[in-house]
């Protein structure tokens, strides 16, 4: 609790579009404010004004690229400075890179890793202990279906989904009986602008459907707040991540290789 009025408040990074929107939208609704996190200074203005007015939510705005190594350092000591215990930490920013591993671009495989895997970490290792000294927190790492097999033409994309995945289970057992939790949301294909970006909506994968950012967000909430260690959205998706148990992985490794190539 951070102050008289018994609110909570909840980090939230990449909230300017797709699934970070809709989770600040959700846990406004719930009745927590919200510290937001992304580059856009402009779209996180502006989901500010609609926080504060539709759900009367504090809101503060930090706008930060978590390519660069001291973006996570710099967003602990701002929500410091405001005087605020975050009961909630969405680790949800991140990007993929498309194409043919030696073919990319170096510089944006290795900020993708920076912001899906270090700056994910580093947030985690700052405000973990807070959290645990108070005896309550949850956590949110936004993995991905991607987290479960290789992805040739995704590599590095699906690598660093594979740490979250991991990361994120080992920790929730060592935070056992702490009063924080660890939950890894691991979406599949989902509307959100995500495949734009990476520069892959050819791709055979996303012909089957796609869940929206906002259904993913409803359903990655309620398993925040139970605790849900794994929370995959979707039936087909949780099907999905059965095959690489069942298969030899250079058969799954070929197959998602097909599916993420082009038509």
């Amino acid at each position: 609790m951070n102050d008289a009025h018994n609110t909570h408040t909840a980090l939230v990074t990449g909230a300017s579009g797709g699934i970070g929107l809709e989770l600040a939208r959700k846990l406004a609704e719930e009745g927590y404010d919200l510290v937001l996190v992304a580059r856009s200074a402009d779209k996180l203005e502006a989901l500010a004004v609609e926080l504060r007015e539709q759900h009367g939510r504090n809101v503060i705005v930090i706008a930060s690229d978590l390519s660069r190594p001291e973006a996570p350092e710099e967003i602990v000591r701002t929500v410091a400075e405001a005087g605020l215990a975050l009961d909630v930490l969405v680790n949800n920013a991140g990007f993929a890179n498309y194409g043919r591993f030696h073919e990319n671009d170096r510089r944006r495989e290795l900020d993708m890793i920076q912001v899906n895997v270090t700056a994910l970490t580093h947030l985690t290792h700052l405000l973990l202990p807070g959290m645990v000294e108070r005896g309550s927190g949850r956590i949110m790492n936004v993995a991905s279906t991607a987290a479960f097999q290789p992805g040739p033409l995704m590599a590095g994309y699906f690598a660093t989904k594979a740490f979250v995945l991991h990361f994120s289970e080992a920790i929730a057992t060592e935070l056992s009986g702490t009063g924080v939790t660890v939950t890894a949301l691991c979406p599949g294909p989902t509307s959100s602008g995500f495949q734009e970006r990476a520069e892959m909506e050819n791709a055979k994968l996303l012909k089957y459907g796609m869940m929206s950012s906002r259904s993913v967000a409803e359903y990655g909430y309620r398993a925040l707040m139970r605790g849900t260690r794994v929370a995959i959205p979707g039936f087909s998706n949780r099907l999905g991540t059965l095959a690489p148990r069942l298969l030899p992985r250079k058969i799954i490794a070929k197959l998602v290789g097909n599916l993420q190539d082009s038509e």
